[in-house]
């Protein structure tokens, strides 16, 4: 089947065309979640998409708010026979997460974390990220026992689904060992709270079957010698296949074996509203190395002697994955050195609560790694730094793997486990059937010391010989591991992969029970159908997913959602994996001939997919593969500019000081006129032009700023480079000293200068660190205003002027160039690239050469600090933290910090763009009390005074505030 029929077939389903709707549906569904359902062709086929390797097309996707309203959608479900499944992070790669009935959003509404017990315990909404949750734990020394890969997207909602473990919990801190209690909504709609002391007798009387039938399975297991064994063995070692009907021999109350039984139920049993784990120690010591071998043999003949060490984790990457890590920026050098040919390596690691007893287990384990047959000597090494690097690689993996595979083929990642001492011959085996089934490039890697492997293959199913090979390869994967005595899924969840196996896998007996178990709490069959248990042999090839070749962007991505957490457009309109995805829908229609179909996603796209992205470049950090899809959106909009836009923004660049100056003067004017004339102007102008053309002007934004002068200097350590938007944008209203008029806080200091330019030049000046300021400054930009619009002629005209400006100024690169603003330092070092000019953010100059040579600070209390996307990017963050305590006492990082997508003036066309990135972010600023607030970017503090009520100005204004000598008496 090519790659346009599939796509075409998937589009019908019961209740009739799938990108019209059901208008039936849709009524009742918004009566069980008011304002909370679309049935827009982009929204569908957006969430059709997950991390698998399938596709099934929703009739409508509904992101409800709270658990009353998921229990009114069961219902609805229940009345009208519509198939319902929940949909988290969409890390899946089995399949698990996506529905052709009505799909479930549980991320936006039900990310609360409530850390209790000094964080002992943690109780988390589903929508809540396990890094989310591990940062508010992390004040505690604490964290979630559950460590999968995927931390960064993955969902609580997931991670009970799939009864998550990962690298370093083994089955001891799984979520099945560590999970608490949970609230439960039914299939039926009943809510249960395991933790209430009643838990079990309400159940009794809400759920009179259900809870009989919970006994009768439990009696019927335990009953059974043979389900004792085979569930003894299977659960000995990591299993995530079918039901988790080991909780039939661990509990007894069938409150408790319900609870149980959901861990692991990918979504098919009930809808988890809140759990309560039990928490681990975080341990702030750790040691890492990479381990060496000659070959896969060596490496699991090494594994008795380090699971004796007990390392936290053991590691396995083979020579495929070895080669793909060098590619990683962060390689260290010894892997890039490395000349890979049948190696494998080991990355292990030693965790301890103290420095000292990191030591003393690091100096015993080296007796043990000098008796390895290493290829490469090999330490443990607690640097951070290497350490950060190697499990940037390691959880990456996959993705990176995937990544590089040729452009048309689907990436599967199968996931087994073996008893550890039958690992290297399953590895072998592997490598043999890899090799007779045609999948040349394929990688092994997982948590050895647990005997859990995962392995990637690259299939092109539009090849329609390739499907009997997989279908071949997978039944001999079965055979093999079962005859290992080892489990078909160990972390990544039966889902669609492995569904028709589940029986072979436990035998008629307990497949039947787990066939029971489904029929009672969910007698419908309507909770995530063709997940977890199907009959049909031929199940797993069902559904499967085109990928056709589209653009560079697009075809690297394997859709696992690692970016949209950090995306500030996630809860207004989309994300970087769904605009991808609407991309290859795009491809897909184009290819099928869908005029219709094709025409509404475009027209869709370019409100949710162009003028919504910030092109802020936060997903390329956390791709594993580094896509940058702002990149994707600049190219588009340049491709979108007409000649006449292209000629009037390149004139902008050549007379830009006048530019620049007739807008700061707008807003002077703006500001002196009663608010009303100017809001009621804007609003009428962009009615008429369009909100990507005119900007909003609001009450809350300040005067024009001051024309930026040049300053000469005798022996001059840099040349500063003053960001226009201080022209634009005149700085913040506040109380002396920069402490905020807002704020709690009662902290004083002298009045501020005006803005962040004139506060660099006054600290330089007080430090004794002489510094200059190109001539023509006022007419130079770093190109970011052409660069994010896709303005290529002006960003060209603009370099043209910066260039010989800068050359000159600096001596050819003999100077450093200082920015006063983090988004402008990292458009001004693009600007630059070949011309040998280092630029240097100002926060980081001060840090290094400047703050040293600083008079004693009158600190103020405490600062709340806003880093911002450049300065994550551009690594400015540490200095910042340190700038920031020279000038506060305390200073405050809300965890729930974001890209606050101002982004230039995308904050003035679009201010719903920023309200939305910075709502939670606003929210625990408003619960602090600070003396000032700060960050590194005129139009950040900008967005950020918007969104919480306080005044945010530049670090280093707050800085020059507090050393400023006192005032003669």
């Amino acid at each position: 089947m090519s790659a346009g029929t599939a796509s075409a077939a998937r589009r019908s389903g019961p209740a009739g065309d799938l990108l019209t709707g059901d208008d039936a549906l849709t009524a009742v569904l918004e009566r069980a979640a008011p304002g909370a359902v679309t049935t827009r062709a982009s929204d569908r086929l957006s969430f059709a998409h997950d991390a698998s390797h399938y596709l099934l097309v929703p009739q409508a996707v509904v992101t409800p708010r709270d658990a009353t309203e998921v229990a009114a959608l069961l219902r609805v479900s229940a009345a009208h026979g519509v198939p319902l499944t929940f949909r988290s992070g969409g890390t899946s790669l089995s399949g698990q997460a996506i529905a052709d009935g009505v799909l479930v959003d549980t991320r936006r509404h039900f990310r609360d974390v409530e850390v209790l017990d000094d964080g002992r315990r943690v109780r988390v909404r589903p929508g809540a990220t396990v890094r989310a949750v591990n940062l508010r734990l992390a004040p505690s020394g604490r964290k979630l026992g559950p460590d999968p890969a995927s931390e960064s997207a993955c969902t609580i909602g997931g991670v009970v689904a799939n009864n998550s473990s990962g690298m370093a919990c083994g089955t001891e801190f799984n979520t099945y060992r560590t999970l608490e209690s949970a609230v439960l909504v039914l299939p039926s709609g009943t809510v249960v709270d395991t933790a209430a002391p009643d838990a079990d007798t309400r159940l009794r009387a809400l759920e009179p079957e259900l809870h009989a039938g919970l006994v009768r399975l439990r009696d019927r297991v335990r009953g059974n010698p043979d389900s004792v064994r085979r569930i003894r063995q299977l659960f000995a070692i990591k299993n995530t296949m079918g039901y988790g009907v080991n909780a039939f021999l661990d509990h007894t109350d069938p409150v408790e074996l319900l609870l149980r039984l959901t861990v692991g139920s990918e979504g098919t049993l009930a809808f988890v509203a809140e759990a309560t784990f039990a928490t681990v120690p975080a341990h702030p010591h750790a040691a890492t190395a990479l381990l060496l071998f000659d070959d896969l043999a060596a490496a699991t003949a090494s594994l008795p002697a380090l699971v004796a060490a007990e390392l936290a984790t053991i590691e396995l990457l083979d020579a495929t994955s070895l080669r793909v890590a060098q590619r990683d920026p962060q390689a260290i050098p010894a892997l890039r050195a490395l000349a890979v040919d049948r190696q494998a390596a080991l990355l292990v690691e030693h965790q301890e609560p103290t420095a000292e007893a990191l030591a003393e287990r690091t100096a015993t384990t080296a007796g043990v790694l000098a008796g390895l047959p290493l290829s490469t000597p090999g330490a443990l090494d607690p640097d951070a730094a290497a350490r950060a690097a190697l499990w940037h690689i390691r959880k990456g993996l996959y993705a990176a793997v995937a990544g590089a595979r040729p452009s048309g083929t689907t990436a599967l990642l199968e996931d087994v486990a073996v008893p550890v001492e039958r690992l290297l011959p399953t590895c072998e085996a592997l490598t043999s059937l890899f090799d007779r089934h045609g999948y040349r490039d394929s990688v092994i890697f997982g948590h050895a010391k647990d005997g859990n492997v995962h392995f990637l293959l690259n299939e092109d199913f539009a090849r329609g010989e390739r499907l009997e090979h997989y279908l071949a390869f997978t039944e001999d994967l079965v055979e093999l591991v079962l005859g290992h005595g080892g489990t078909l899924k160990a972390e990544h969840g039966t889902g669609r992969m492995m569904s028709p196996y589940v029986r072979r896998q436990y035998g008629d007996e307990l497949y039947d029970v787990m066939r029971e178990l489904k029929r009672l709490v969910d007698p419908n069959g309507l909770l995530n159908p063709g997940v977890l248990l199907d009959d049909d042999p031929r199940a797993h090839v069902r559904a499967l997913k085109p990928t056709p070749t589209v653009e560079a962007e697009v075809d690297r991505c394997v859709e696992c959602g690692y970016c949209e957490p950090v995306c500030p457009s996630q809860d207004l309109t989309t994300t970087p994996r769904r605009r991808i995805v609407l991309r290859r829908e795009m491809a897909l229609a184009r290819e099928a001939g869908d005029t219709a179909l094709l025409a509404r996603l475009e027209e869709e796209y370019r409100y949710d997919g162009n003028d919504t992205c910030a092109v802020d470049g936060m997903c390329a950090t956390a791709c594993p593969v580094q896509i940058d899809t702002g990149a994707l959106t600049r190219r588009l909009r340049a491709e979108q500019r007409g000649p006449l836009e292209q000629r009037a923004w390149a004139g902008a660049a050549r007379h830009w000081d006048g530019a620049t100056r007739a807008g700061a003067a707008a807003l002077s004017v703006a500001r002196a006129v009663p608010a009303p004339l100017p809001v009621v102007a804007t609003r009428t102008a962009r009615a008429a032009l369009g909100a990507e053309t005119v900007p909003a002007w609001t009450p809350d934004l300040p005067t024009g700023g001051t024309r930026r002068r040049p300053r000469e200097a005798t022996q001059a350590r840099a040349v500063v480079f003053p960001a226009c938007i201080s022209t634009l944008f005149g700085p913040a209203d506040a109380a002396a000293g920069g402490v905020d008029s807002a704020a709690d806080g009662a902290g004083s200091a002298p009045t501020p200068v005006a803005g962040v330019q004139d506060a660099l030049l006054a600290l330089c000046e007080r430090a004794g660190v002489a510094v200059r300021v190109p001539e023509r400054i006022a007419a130079l930009c770093c190109g970011t205003p052409w660069k994010s619009k896709g303005l290529t002629a002006g960003h060209a005209a603009m370099r043209d002027r910066v260039v010989p400006a800068l050359l000159a100024a600096t001596g050819d690169g003999a100077l450093p160039v200082v920015v006063d603003a983090s988004s402008c330092t990292e458009g001004l070092t693009g600007l630059l690239a070949g011309t040998g000019i280092r630029v240097v953010d100002a926060v980081v100059f001060v840090d290094e050469i400047v703050l040293p040579r600083l008079p004693p600070a009158a600190r103020v209390g405490s600062a709340v600090l806003h880093r911002t996307c450049s300065s994550t990017q551009l690594g400015v963050d540490p200095a910042l933290r340190r700038v920031a305590a020279a000038a506060a006492e305390v200073v405050h990082e809300p965890v729930d910090w974001s890209c606050c997508a101002f982004a230039g003036d995308r904050g003035l066309l679009h201010p719903e763009l920023t309200a939305s990135a910075t709502a939670a972010e606003a929210a625990a600023v408003r619960g602090l009390s600070a003396d000032a607030h700060v960050s590194v970017n005129r139009t950040c503090e900008l967005g950020l005074s918007r969104a919480t009520g306080r005044s945010y100005r530049h670090v280093l204004e707050l800085l020059e505030a507090v050393t400023r000598p006192p005032a003669p008496a």
